[in-house]
């Protein structure tokens, strides 16, 4: 998923559809209420800036994460002294977030096996 650019060093790349909500969810989670740019950073950070996460995707992932009820928002002054929207995680959030790990979790399993056996021959 990722290039290697010429000087020897790894592009980031983008974050993995599907997986983009549970990274916010989690950093919510860890973090309490954040803006935008914090999450996107700390998501950054926290894969070893290894991912980007682009506000075109993220911004809608929230309204998303917003109308389903997993995470509130309001707005707020950034350190900055900008203002922002900051967004926290519900009790519903909590759930979604609690089964989203589990099914992720299942899921990396799952394909540990199948490179393991492919190792294995």
């Amino acid at each position: 998923m990722t290039k290697s650019a010429d000087d020897g060093k790894e592009d980031k790349t983008e974050v993995w559809q599907g997986t983009l909500a549970l990274m916010v969810l989690t950093t919510l989670e860890a973090l309490g209420a954040q803006h935008g740019f914090g999450i996107a950073r700390r998501i950054e950070q926290t894969s070893g800036d290894r991912l980007s996460v682009n506000p075109g995707t993220l911004y809608p992932t929230l309204l998303k994460l917003e109308q389903e009820g997993a995470i509130t928002s309001k707005w707020g002054v950034s350190d900055n002294g900008r203002r922002a929207r900051f967004y926290q995680l519900t009790r519903a959030g909590r759930k979604q977030l609690a089964n989203e790990t589990r099914q992720w979790q299942t899921t990396s399993d799952i394909v540990a096996r199948f490179l393991a056996a492919a190792r294995a021959r």
